[in-house]
C-alpha cells in the first residue's frame, strides 16, 4: 500500500513533545511553549501572550503550573516565561538542534500542545533564505517558510526535524498568518537578551533618516553608491551630542558601511549601546569621522 512508504514520524514527536508545553496567557485559546531550559525558562509566540498576569504551562489536562512573564520582543514575535516554581512534572528542556541543515522540500513537523496532548502538523520547507527583517524591524537569521497547516493555538510551537530536535519555534504572527520558522541562533540571542534585560536592546542614534544616491565621484571614492540622509534630529539625542546636522548623510557606523536603512538598524544593536563609536558622514561634500555614543532605544 501507498501509505507504507510513508515515513512514520511518530518518534520525533514523542522525543519532542516533553519540551513543548501548553500556554496559558490569553483568553479560551490556549498556544503552545518551548521549555528552554530546565530551570524554569519558557520561550513562545509574543502575539499569543495576550495578559502580563494569571499566566500558566502546562504538559496534561491538570498539572498547569504558574508562570509570570519575563519580558517580550514584538518584532521577532517572541516572549519569554518563567515557571517560577518549577516545570509540569515530566517537562524537559527542548532537544535544541543548533545546525539543522534544512532544505526546500524537507519534510519536518509543526509540533504545539494547545490542549491536553501534543499535535502535529505535516510541515514542508518551501523557503529558505538569509538574513531578513520583519515588518515590526526585528533581525531574524534566516528566512524559513513552512507548508504546514497551523491549527489554533500551534503558534509558539516547535518546528521538529525528523530526528526528534528542534530546529525553530513555529508562529503565525509574522507573515499574515503564513507559517513561519523563527530559526535557534535568532531564539538564543533574543532570549538572551530578555533574560538580562527584560526586553531586547537595541541602540538608537536620535536621528530620522532617508536612503540618498550619493554623487558620483564621492561613491567610487567610498565604494558604495548610496548612504542614509539625516532628515530630523532630536535635540537631545545621541546624533545632536556628537555634533550631528540635518543634511548629514551616514555612510558608516564603527566601520560599519550604511547604504540603506537596513544597514543602519543592523548596525544598532545592543552590544553598542554606551560604546564611544565613529561614524562616518559625508557633510558638503566632505567625508568625517565624529565619536558618537549610542543610547538604548
Amino acid at each position: 500500500m501507498a501509505s507504507q512508504n510513508l515515513p512514520d514520524l511518530s518518534g520525533a514527536v514523542a522525543a519532542a513533545a516533553p519540551g513543548i508545553l501548553r500556554v496559558d496567557a490569553r483568553r479560551r485559546h490556549p498556544a503552545s511553549g518551548l521549555v528552554w531550559s530546565d530551570d524554569g525558562v519558557i520561550v513562545t509566540a509574543n502575539h499569543v501572550v495576550r495578559r502580563d498576569e494569571d499566566l500558566s504551562v502546562g504538559l496534561g489536562a491538570d498539572d498547569a503550573v504558574p508562570a509570570t512573564l519575563v519580558g517580550r520582543d514584538p518584532t521577532t514575535d517572541l516572549a519569554v516565561l518563567r515557571a517560577a516554581d518549577g516545570l509540569p512534572t515530566g517537562a524537559a528542556a527542548a532537544p535544541w538542534d543548533e545546525g539543522a541543515e534544512l532544505a526546500v522540500g524537507q519534510l519536518a513537523l509543526a509540533v504545539g500542545r494547545p490542549g491536553a496532548s501534543a499535535e502535529a502538523s505535516l510541515a514542508l520547507v518551501s523557503a529558505l533564505g538569509g538574513a531578513w527583517r520583519t515588518a515590526a524591524g526585528g533581525s531574524v537569521d534566516r528566512w524559513l517558510r513552512l507548508d504546514a497547516v497551523m491549527y489554533p493555538g500551534f503558534s509558539g510551537g516547535a518546528l521538529v526535524t525528523a530526528a526528534g530536535r528542534v530546529a525553530g519555534l513555529v508562529t503565525s504572527g509574522l507573515a499574515r498568518g503564513a507559517a513561519l520558522a523563527l530559526p535557534t541562533p535568532t531564539l538564543r540571542r533574543v532570549v538572551a537578551d530578555i533574560l538580562a534585560h527584560g526586553s531586547v536592546r537595541r541602540a538608537r542614534l536620535g536621528v530620522g533618516v532617508q536612503p540618498v544616491r550619493l554623487e558620483p565621484a564621492l561613491a567610487a571614492r567610498l565604494g558604495r553608491e548610496t548612504g542614509v540622509l539625516v532628515v530630523s534630529l532630536d535635540d537631545e539625542g545621541p546624533a545632536a551630542a556628537a555634533g550631528l546636522h540635518v543634511g548629514d548623510t551616514l555612510v558608516a557606523l564603527d566601520g560599519h558601511p550604511l547604504r540603506d536603512l537596513d544597514d543602519l538598524m543592523d548596525a544598532l544593536t545592543g552590544d553598542r549601546v554606551g560604546r564611544a563609536l565613529p561614524i562616518t558622514v559625508v557633510r558638503a561634500g566632505a567625508v568625517e569621522d565624529h565619536p558618537i555614543t549610542p543610547s538604548a532605544a
